[in-house]
């Protein structure tokens, strides 16, 4: 079975791989001359006195390198760019920060600013291309209200991601108290033309989630927001300076559709769920496997997802008795946290299946496509039918982990946590499950 924990990491590496996005950006704006191509849209960059860029994302460095080969030579730029870390090689006439994940530090707030305050510059004869990716509504962030500091921003953010409510209700409740989301970047440059290139961890459909959708007008609403805080019971979590701010009757909704600052303004999907799926799909093949794909789990909870994927998996296997098989999903999964340890969604997924699968012929890999997962240093980790009896061996406890939030602690302890380093992308959540006959 070892060497079935090996065959999910090389499809998880294949798959990675695949998805490369300077090439997906140059494939997909097909640049000639001047015009750049924007799904069904064409842009003449000759029309524009001035091109501003704004990248936000864990996947911000990457897409600014695909921007940069899709423009002309004698074509300049000056942009504002957030990432988790700094850029490998930087490109002239961008200012760079290094933003918190999944908590917003100090260099956010100063990302905000800065993109708002360029944003205040642009006129009819700019174009502003926006490149948002996943991780964007903790790396830029500034709130509405000039009354709260950064240490209640901090603190609402970890109050929110670990109540186990959806990232579609998070970021609801992010776009009503933030001066960048909801709508709110394109509203700041409302006479520019804007141009957003996205790689979405976000479900097809629900685009306006990615980054909390700063580009996007938003469908929720400020009482969306108040219900959304009383089912997860998280009005004595938050800070007192956000509980008052919500609280007021004059609280502002986020731009909604129709509204003028989306009138010269273009979304274009660059990499989705399709763009996971597709490769992961090949690279599992091409190993042997009689695959299918499943993405019926998205938000739900680990144990929830834990126990419909592995009886995905016995279904397949008795339809193919003789042959290997493995079920791909993708998605994030609920995970509140429990403890103080250290870990994340996807190895939590994993481990909620390692007494699920104990002495079954059976490998399961979950794992982020940015390369982080949660608080660790890990993408993810690999569990198999041997995994239980090894943990005991070692004196690890995997219901104990489990209630400590300690996930990662438990599988780096077996050589089994999935490293990858930052990617430099952010699509879904990935997760395959293999069984033997």
């Amino acid at each position: 079975m070892a060497d079935l924990k090996q065959l999910a990491r090389r499809i998880f590496r294949d798959t990675l791989a695949a998805i490369d996005i300077p090439l997906t950006m140059q494939r997909q704006l097909a640049p000639q001359g001047s015009l750049l191509h924007c799904c069904d849209e064409i842009v003449d960059l000759r029309q524009f006195q001035k091109i501003r860029v704004v990248a936000i994302g864990k996947a911000a460095h990457a897409m600014l390198d695909g921007l940069k080969l899709c423009l002309p030579s004698g074509v300049r730029f000056e942009g504002i760019a957030c990432a988790p870390a700094a850029p490998a090689s930087p490109h002239a006439g961008v200012q760079y920060l290094a933003g918190g994940h999944p908590i917003p530090n100090e260099e956010s707030w100063k990302a905000a600013e800065a993109i708002l305050q360029m944003l205040a510059d642009c006129d009819q004869h700019t174009l502003v291309i926006f490149l948002l990716s996943g991780g964007g509504s903790a790396l830029v962030e500034l709130p509405l209200d000039p009354r709260i500091l950064l240490p209640d921003v901090q603190h609402m953010h970890r109050a929110l991601v670990g109540c186990g409510a959806s990232i579609e209700a998070i970021n609801t409740i992010r776009k009503h108290i933030s001066a960048v989301k909801g709508g709110r970047l394109a509203a700041a440059a409302p006479h520019a033309t804007k141009i957003t290139f996205a790689v979405s961890d976000v479900p097809a459909g629900k685009e306006w989630a990615l980054a909390s959708g700063p580009t996007l007008p938003d469908p929720s609403t400020v009482s969306d927001v108040r219900k959304i805080l009383d089912e997860h019971s998280l009005h004595d979590k938050i800070p007192d300076a956000f509980h008052r701010y919500i609280s007021q009757t004059t609280m502002l909704e986020t731009p909604k559709p129709g509204d003028p600052a989306f009138r010269k303004s273009h979304f274009c999907l660059l990499l989705g769920l399709d763009a996971l799926f597709h490769p992961a799909h090949g690279a599992a093949e091409a190993t042997g496997c009689m695959t299918c794909c499943d993405n019926a789990t998205d938000d739900w909870p680990v144990e929830r997802a834990a126990e419909y994927l592995l009886a995905q998996l016995e279904d397949l296997r008795a339809l193919h008795p003789s042959r290997r098989v493995a079920v791909i999903a993708d998605g994030e999964l609920s995970c509140p946290v429990t403890g103080n340890g250290v870990g994340g969604r996807n190895s939590t997924f994993v481990l909620s299946c390692v007494e699920k699968i104990a002495g079954k012929k059976i490998t399961v890999l979950s794992a982020g496509t940015d390369g982080i997962d949660g608080n660790s240093p890990a993408a993810g980790a690999v569990a198999d039918g041997d995994t239980v009896a090894r943990a005991t061996a070692a004196g690890l406890d995997p219901r104990d982990a489990f209630q400590n939030s300690d996930a990662y602690t438990f599988f780096d302890r077996l050589g089994d946590a999935v490293i990858t380093g930052p990617t430099g992308n952010n699509l879904r959540d990935f997760r395959i499950l293999i069984a033997e006959p």
